[in-house]
């Protein structure tokens, strides 16, 4: 392609800090020819018209390998523009003689604080502290026609089979239960994480929630068809984290305040919507239904 005999005066154009479209406007060109001696301008430093004979010549050269790798050597804070406007060719082909051809990996210096081992430490362990969200265990339950309290579980408590027999289904759900139903029949729905689903833990169940639906009953891996977790969770979270919490106690408060306020309406429309999620399932074959709701 002829070089356009307008190059100069579009670089000291472009120099002067006139925009490509001005200097198109200008010089009555065409965009694309303004842009490509622009380019030229970036690439090379400038925009003289090189010779050509034959073949196009590369400028990896081994000469040009060998300064480079010398300047290197000699100063390692030598930046990539720097070498490239010395040699007269383009930072990316420095920049490709540096990386393929000698191995080298270019770094950029920042200043930074000098920091001990003493100092480290402390920076990690309060970063950490910092990013540790305020977060608090609990379990809910509930039915059409009412809430069960939410039991808090401490963090260092792991919950297993005992844990969850005492703290939620003698000392919560059974008294609630029987002040709630009296002699009316119920049916205990409940994942099987391995607590819900011990030995001595069906035992319980047995002697006190006799009806609860088993494992051959409640699908796996389904919280899609369970109230609390497809709504109830998601509509408490966006409550207690429309602001921030200074505390765990600050956090709890949050909780009970958002499950209080969960009424009688929105309870039967959550727990009601679950017959429809049922008959969607059943239509996906298995599979994820809600693009079906």
């Amino acid at each position: 392609m002829r070089a356009s005999p307008h190059r100069q005066t579009i670089a000291k154009l472009f120099n002067d800090g006139i925009s490509t479209g001005d200097i198109a406007r200008r010089l009555l060109l065409p965009r694309a020819t303004v842009y490509r001696v622009v380019q030229q301008l970036k690439d090379r430093g400038h925009v003289l018209e090189l010779k050509k004979s034959g073949r196009p010549r590369t400028v990896n050269t081994r000469r040009t390998r060998g300064i480079i790798k010398k300047r290197i050597t000699r100063n390692d804070a030598v930046s990539m523009n720097q070498m490239a406007s010395s040699l007269g060719i383009s930072r990316q082909s420095v920049q490709s003689i540096v990386k393929k051809d000698l191995g080298l990996n270019s770094y950029r210096l920042l200043r930074g604080q000098y920091l001990t081992e003493q100092s480290k430490k402390n920076r990690l362990e309060k970063a950490k502290k910092l990013l540790d969200a305020l977060k608090v265990m609990v379990w809910a339950g509930l039915t059409s026609e009412g809430k069960v309290p939410l039991v808090f579980i401490d963090r260092n408590v792991k919950i297993n089979s005992d844990v969850y027999q005492k703290l939620v289904l003698m000392d919560v759900l059974r008294p609630w239960v029987t002040s709630h139903f009296g002699q009316q029949p119920f049916i205990l729905q409940q994942d099987w994480a391995p607590s819900h689903g011990s030995k001595s833990t069906k035992a319980v169940l047995d002697a006190h929630f006799p009806g609860y639906w088993g494992k051959d009953m409640w699908p796996a891996s389904s919280p899609d068809l369970n109230p609390l977790d497809f709504s109830v969770w998601g509509y408490l979270e966006e409550k207690v984290m429309a602001r921030s919490h200074p505390n765990v106690d600050s956090l709890k408060a949050a909780l009970l305040k958002a499950w209080d306020d969960l009424d009688d309406d929105y309870l039967r429309r959550t727990v009601a919507s679950v017959r429809a999620r049922l008959k969607a399932c059943i239509k996906a074959e298995g599979s994820n239904f809600e693009y079906l709701l």
